[in-house]
């Protein structure tokens, strides 16, 4: 007589968005539901087709389900846009900086995040001795995302102090290059250059100490040369 098998009793699977695993009965196969993570769409995929003779494993009692949120088909669209783009930047950010030893971002307020900590591992400068300019390379960066975001630029500051033309110790000037398709990853970006001296503008400093010594040491500049594009900190 024929052995006949069963689908396994589970289906194990990553969320596509976030990455989070998650472990359901077989009988939601093709259910669509939303990561209670991330919240991004989800579909469960069919369970593999297990070896022929193949023993079928019980259900440890240890074993959990991690609960999926249920999804009509409008669910994105009932989201307000500045919620889907919060949660969209949230993705973009863990992915691009994931594996960078460079650059780590850390949400610290919101859901999805609203409040930013970035911890660059660039050189930079830093008032020394006499006002004299030295070389660090830690700086913390905080990003708040207003109510208005993304229509008004974020609210970008300084947790560590900098000898820099264009940030001082309650802004960092980014407002005069902000569009309101920006993503928050090449926000990110643009202050490590502008930190590693990569990008700066004398004409209308914050610091003007900064910018002159900037102007009279041009030949010194950047300070940290590396590219720090997200293709490369990936």
């Amino acid at each position: 007589m024929l052995e006949t098998t069963t689908l396994p009793r589970t289906i194990s699977f990553a969320c596509p968005g976030c990455g989070k695993r998650f472990s359901v009965p077989s009988g939601y196969a093709g259910r669509k539901a939303n990561c209670k993570f991330c919240h991004g769409p989800i579909v469960v995929p069919a369970a593999p087709e297990p070896p022929v003779n193949a023993p079928i494993p019980s259900p440890s009692a240890s074993q959990r389900f991690a609960p999926l949120e249920p999804v009509s088909q409008e669910h994105n669209q009932k989201l307000p846009m500045r919620t889907r783009r919060l949660i969209a930047e949230a993705r973009q950010i863990e992915q691009a900086f994931l594996n960078s030893s460079i650059i780590k971002v850390t949400p610290i307020a919101g859901d999805p995040p609203e409040v930013y900590k970035i911890e660059y591992r660039i050189k930079g400068l830093r008032k020394g001795w006499f006002g004299r300019p030295r070389v660090c390379s830690e700086h913390r960066v905080e990003i708040r995302l207003t109510s208005e975001y993304p229509r008004l630029s974020p609210q970008c500051k300084m947790l560590t102090s900098i000898f820099h033309p264009n940030i001082d110790a309650a802004t960092i000037c980014v407002g005069d290059h902000w569009t309101a398709g920006e993503r928050l990853v090449d926000l990110i970006i643009r202050i490590g250059e502008m930190i590693a001296y990569q990008a700066y503008n004398i004409k209308s400093p914050l610091d003007g100490q900064a910018a002159m010594w900037a102007d009279l040491h041009a030949n010194r500049l950047p300070i940290d040369p590396r590219v720090l594009s997200a293709a490369e900190l990936s």
